[in-house]
Formats: C-alpha cells, structure tokens, sequence
C-alpha cells in the first residue's frame, strides 16, 4: 500500500512538473530538468526525441532528464522545432557559444532545395 501511494505521489509530481504553465502576467520560466525554448512560437502540444517525452508549457518544451548529453538533446529538439532561442539543464541556461553550436547543426541538417535555373 505504501509503495503505490508513494509512486502515485511520484507521478503527479511529475505530471505536475510537464504541465506547468505560466498563469499570471509576470509569469516565470518553466521549471523542469530541460526547458527548450524555440525561436518560433510552438504549436506542438507534445514532442518525442529518441528517450525524451517533451510537453509545451507556455512558449516552452520541458521534459525530465534522459540518457543523452544535454548537446544533444539540444541539437533533437531543434531539429523538430527550429532554432532556439535558449535551452537550460537544471537550470542552468546553455552558454550563447553552446547554444550557436547546438542551432548551427540545425541549419546544417536543413534541407537544401536544389536549383533549376541555367
């Protein structure tokens, strides 16, 4: 009995956590373990990255902590969403030369449309 109450009080901290929004004009930044933050507004309730489950909070994805290197996960998201314009870790916010980097392997995978004028 005990051991359900406490994963069902662990899944609604989780849950809670994933669908967190803003609700007040000066609304604060999402808090989760990642919080990718695309340039374009999304319009994706939810997005699916190799291990990570992200769900959109305000102008924001969030999701829990998975097994790949947060450089990565970076370079996932953006490559579903676009650009970003900022991505934190626990907290803590990508460097501006960390986040260049994890967008530049975005525009590189960007499709190229080929030419058909001589």
């Amino acid at each position: 009995m005990k051991k359900q109450l406490l994963s069902m009080c662990a899944a609604l901290v989780v849950a809670g956590t994933l669908v967190s929004t803003a609700t007040s004009a000066d609304a604060q930044t999402p808090q989760a373990y990642y919080v990718a933050v695309p340039e374009a507004q999304p319009t994706d309730a939810h997005l699916v990255t190799r291990t990570a489950a992200w769900a959109k909070a305000g102008n924001a994805y969030l999701a829990n902590r998975a097994p790949e290197r947060p450089e990565i996960l970076c370079q996932l998201v953006a490559g579903k969403t676009g650009a970003l314009s900022s991505f934190s870790v626990n907290g803590e916010a990508f460097t501006a030369d960390k986040l260049a980097k994890c967008n530049a392997k975005v525009a590189k995978s960007a499709p190229q449309v080929a030419s058909t004028t001589k």
